[in-house]
């Protein structure tokens, strides 16, 4: 009896083991391989499985050679994403979906070829092969400018975070490497130039801070060239304004270094491009003349000033002390020449308290003027 039993349990066992499993028999094997629109295999990609019919997900992650495989995957019908790394999972920017794709209990090959649907939906749009071509170039140029632009703004910022640091010989290198990069930007010329400019007073060498200014009003130059030409196609007031900018800062690198001629019609070119800052481009070229010692270029460029913005009460200051600059003696008193107490006066009715308001007076009595506020009271000033 008991070897009879022993013959039965072990015919049972052989029959088990010829059953097929089932189990293992209800699912399937899925592989590809991914690459970008360049042909390149997509690294540390995400593909995720999504069955139709019971919503469970799959989520695959490609390799170094972009390809990826997963044993196990139930049989039905799924929808495939292509994601290019975890980040973009999680915010749920896809590159490219493939609807109702079927899983069977056998081996599934699917690859996400990103080149080849560029090529396939520009052949959908009528494209021809040139056309494809043309498009795929234009395409690679807007992603080199796009990459060449970011590497740029790396460098802008660092030159400026430098600037900020007083480190101006850091900033004029990383610069300069800069329009090594690109040389057709002007902001960053223009940058290159205030770093340069800024740098000037620094210097202890006479001849290093002119070189630098020097620098300066070449950088801005070329600054102003490229923005010129950039504007023969499109045109706005903001680039004007900029523009502008450009002209009133080499100004003042031009006025630096002695240059009154050059930064006087600087300053007058950014007036004439940005009007509404006509005032103060103005203003500093009665500055810049002033110091020259240019008097009545100067007391012309103060009523340009003022007629550009009547409001401005620094200039009717610095014109009355031009005007009285040309003072004469007659006997024991000071003449001034016509407009001279009205441009000190208009100073304090607009500033009664400003920070020149006790020399204007001053000014007014040596010339025995009254002093006038914008208050309409008089009071006598005294004579000499």
């Amino acid at each position: 009896m008991k070897k009879h039993f022993a013959v039965f349990v072990f015919v049972l066992l052989i029959l088990g083991l010829c059953v097929p499993p089932g189990f293992a028999q209800a699912s399937g094997t899925v592989k590809g391989v991914c690459k970008d629109v360049d042909g390149k295999p997509l690294a540390d990609a995400i593909v995720v499985f999504a069955n139709q019919d019971n919503g469970q997900k799959y989520t695959l992650k490609t390799n170094k050679k972009g390809e990826y495989f997963s044993l196990g995957i139930a049989a039905g019908k799924y929808n495939v994403t292509l994601y290019r790394n975890a980040d973009d999972l999680k915010a749920n920017k896809e590159l490219f979906p493939v609807k109702g794709f079927p899983v069977t209990l056998d081996e599934n090959p699917l690859d996400f070829d990103l080149q080849k649907e560029q090529q396939k939906a520009a052949q959908g749009q009528g494209l021809t092969p040139e056309q494809l071509k043309a498009r795929q170039e234009a395409e690679e140029k807007i992603k080199k400018e796009n990459s060449t632009i970011g590497v740029l703004n790396n460098k802008l910022v660092a030159a400026n975070t430098s600037m900020k640091a007083g480190d101006f010989d850091g900033a004029i290198a990383t610069l300069t490497e800069a329009t090594q990069i690109d040389a057709t930007r002007d902001v960053i010329w223009a940058q290159l130039a205030d770093a340069y400019r800024a740098s000037a007073p620094k210097q202890t060498d006479p001849a290093e801070k002119s070189k630098r200014l020097q620098e300066a009003v070449s950088d801005y130059q070329k600054a102003i060239d490229i923005k010129q030409k950039a504007m023969e196609t499109k045109k706005d007031a903001e680039d004007s304004k900029k523009l502008a900018g450009y002209y009133n800062n080499m100004a003042d690198a031009a006025a630096r270094s002695g240059k009154i001629d050059d930064s006087v019609k600087a300053y007058t070119q950014a007036a004439q491009l940005n009007p509404e800052g006509a005032a103060a481009y103005y203003f500093n070229i009665g500055a810049v003349l002033t110091n020259a010692g240019k008097v009545d270029d100067a007391i012309a460029a103060f009523d340009k000033c003022i007629a550009a913005d009547p409001t401005k009460a620094d200039a009717y200051y610095q014109k009355g002390v031009n005007l009285i600059g040309k003072a004469t003696l007659q006997g024991d008193k000071m003449v001034a020449p016509a407009g001279t107490a009205e441009a000190f006066n208009k100073y304090l009715q607009l500033q009664p308290t400003g920070p020149y308001a006790d020399v204007a007076k001053q000014m007014l009595a040596s010339i025995g003027a009254p002093v006038e506020t914008g208050f309409g009271t008089k009071k006598k000033g005294a004579k000499n």
